[in-house]
């Protein structure tokens, strides 16, 4: 990785645009707390997860140190590490933004088909898609997709080319947690009040659910995964506290997911989101 010359002034400019920025060292990762600051012990910075006192002059506490204070990014703690600095770091969710950072070839041309376009800076192996807006950061949400922006930093590499466009659902969509690593092989669903027989629709009804379920996936032209997560979700709500769906319509539903690029590891993700959404 090149170094950026002269980050310092660097992260002056982009300070007075109104982006919070923090020095990175070799290896494009923050600068580690100071012997007071060590563990945690100070209690934090108060613009982190737990608030606490820390008002340590130093770079400590990675992206909740990242400033727009001119005074303190040329102070002598922060000279020290520009010195030392190779790139520029900055915390998108300070900024109002939001960095879907694709990792390599694979991921971009996902996102080039599920995600609307928007401002798009090159990197070392792939890009960074930059959306006005925030929201939760996560990592590894799909291969090769991580995203920064609340409580996270990303590496500044330039202004980017394009038009900007407004955070989409699709991109809110990737940061939902499943709670639990189990999957669900089987649909574990409450039995409905007829030994599992659906109390309110049809064999022929629920078949003709699950063909347009699967139709709407294998037309999704864009915002696959949001579109997935929605299918599964009318299904679940539907059908999920009845006990009439079987092992088959859900291999069904995930296997037009699939189709469309869908990992296995997503799809369980997917379900098992919107059975939590439903309280299933």
């Amino acid at each position: 990785m090149s170094k950026t010359p002269n980050p310092q002034h660097t992260a002056l400019s982009l300070a007075a645009s109104g982006m919070p920025v923090l020095p990175l060292r070799r290896g494009k990762v923050p600068f580690g707390n100071c012997p007071a600051c060590a563990d945690n012990a100070c209690g934090g910075r108060p613009n982190m997860k737990t608030p606490g006192p820390c008002r340590c002059p130093g770079i400590c506490h990675a992206w909740a140190a990242a400033t727009t204070d001119p005074a303190v990014i040329v102070s002598p703690a922060w000279s020290a590490a520009w010195r030392r600095a190779v790139c520029v770091g900055y915390h998108p969710g300070g900024a109002g933004l939001t960095v879907v950072d694709l990792d390599d070839a694979d991921a971009i041309a996902w996102a080039r088909t599920a995600l609307p376009a928007t401002r798009t800076v090159p990197t070392t192996r792939g890009q960074h898609w930059i959306y006005q807006g925030t929201m939760a950061s996560r990592n590894a949400c799909r291969p090769g997709v991580d995203i920064k922006s609340t409580m996270s930093y990303a590496r500044y590499l330039g202004p980017g080319t394009g038009v900007m466009a407004e955070l989409p659902d699709a991109v809110r969509a990737l940061a939902v947690k499943a709670p639990s690593p189990v999957r669900p092989t089987a649909v574990a669903v409450p039995a409905g009040s007829r030994g599992g027989e659906c109390p309110h629709r049809t064999p022929a009804y629920l078949e003709r659910g699950i063909a347009m379920a699967e139709q709407r996936i294998t037309e999704a032209s864009s915002a696959v995964h949001a579109t997935v997560y929605r299918t599964f979700l009318a299904v679940l709500s539907n059908h999920g506290r009845c006990g009439c769906l079987t092992d088959t319509h859900v291999a069904r539903l995930f296997t037009a997911a699939q189709a469309k690029g869908e990992s296995p590891r997503h799809c369980v993700d997917a379900w098992t989101n919107a059975r939590t959404t439903l309280g299933l």
